[in-house]
């Protein structure tokens, strides 16, 4: 089973610092457009790539939410597929996991 005050604080610093990353992608993202043309569509490229991973961290924010609510309703560690402890190797790597590797190997 899980060690789950490590767990509370490695999601907490996990979700801080997606969370900041979000907020830097956002601040490009707001900053106004190059008047010149040539330099706007640079821009424009560069926000499409900045909002697809804006994205990815917005995905993985809720991730880490959702697994600080599992901490705190003792379910954390537990694969929410066949309910077997998922191993302490991929709660290390992955924090957010929800599924033990036989279940996500299993698709």
């Amino acid at each position: 089973m899980a060690d789950l005050a490590k767990a509370k604080q490695l999601l907490e610093s996990q979700l801080a610092e997606l969370k900041a990353r979000l907020e830097h992608i956002e601040a490009d993202l707001a900053e106004p457009m190059d008047s010149d043309s040539g330099e706007r569509a640079v821009q424009m490229e560069d926000d499409e790539s900045l909002e697809g991973q804006a994205a990815v961290i917005e995905s993985r924010i809720t991730a880490t939410q959702r697994a600080l609510l599992r901490v705190e309703n003792g379910s954390y560690g537990e694969c929410m597929q066949c309910g077997k402890d998922i191993p302490q190797g991929r709660l290390d790597a992955r924090p957010e996991s929800v599924l033990c590797v036989t279940c996500k190997a299993a698709g």
